[in-house]
């Protein structure tokens, strides 16, 4: 499989292991247009490689990241969004069908889709100084892109809802207590734990491994037909409300919002 035509992803393959990394680092791999595309089609290319067995997603830089970038946000057209949340459905369902295990290796902050794309990986390693979050509420918008998906199954309803409707971030070693990750370690030693596993799986028998991964994510795809078209349609509803645009407006001019319900 070819990845030279994304830019802002990095795909490196050794052996049979592709790692994968945000590499928009002078950003804090934040989201933009282009890379919010580029996701969109990472995951299919993926399911198709015969020559990768197991994926690490990790980012370039300080941050593994930090969701959308709310730069894209402030000029968005009509017809940008609608593009948004075709794209944004694709991603999450398109990454519930890669066979191949996906292991993060959370290197930073991770938040907003940032949390959700590191929080749908099948084994999830952080480094100590790793948070985790999802801020969605924070701008004014549902957490509409997967958050309500995975939160609920890796930590219960009552906590997700907590982190959700606060947008509070979560150390990595709150993240390891309550189980939203697997493994909290130093941070020099991420990537060779990461890979240390990556490699074992790689090297067993990948058709068991594979399809115990497939039906454990049926659960995940069935929640995922039951409540992404809502969140995603929720999400974008509130693109439009006064609450969104004054957290817009509060951003670029580097003030505390206040929100009015509207």
């Amino acid at each position: 499989m070819d990845y030279s035509r994304y830019h802002h992803l990095s795909a490196e393959r050794k052996d049979k292991i592709l790692t994968l990394a945000f590499n928009r680092p002078d950003s804090l791999n934040a989201i933009n247009a282009e890379l919010h595309t580029e996701l969109s089609h990472i995951f299919a290319d993926i399911a198709h490689d015969q020559e990768t067995e197991v994926v690490i997603l990790t980012g370039k830089g300080r941050a593994f990241c930090a969701g959308g970038d709310i730069k894209w946000f402030q000029d968005m057209t009509g017809p940008q969004l609608d593009a948004l949340f075709v794209e944004a459905r694709k991603i999450i369902i398109d990454m519930l069908e890669v066979e191949q295990p996906i292991i993060a290796a959370i290197n930073g902050p991770a938040t907003g889709l940032g949390a959700t794309l590191a929080l749908f990986c099948d084994v999830i390693y952080a480094a100590e100084n790793a948070r985790i979050g999802d801020p969605h509420v924070r701008v004014g918008v549902v957490a509409g892109d997967g958050g309500a998906i995975i939160w609920p199954w890796l930590v219960g309803a009552a906590r997700a809802k907590e982190f959700l409707m606060t947008g509070d971030l979560v150390s990595a070693e709150e993240a390891e207590r309550i189980g939203l990750v697997n493994h909290v370690v130093p941070k020099e030693e991420l990537m060779d734990r990461a890979t240390a596993f990556a490699t074992r799986l790689a090297n067993g028998p990948s058709k068991a491994i594979r399809w115990t991964k497939v039906s454990v994510n049926k659960i995940l795809r069935d929640t995922a037909n039951l409540v992404l078209d809502t969140s995603l349609a929720l999400e974008k509803h509130c693109f439009h409300t006064e609450d969104h645009q004054e957290a817009i407006r509060s951003f670029v001019e580097k003030r505390e919002p206040k929100f009015s319900g509207k």
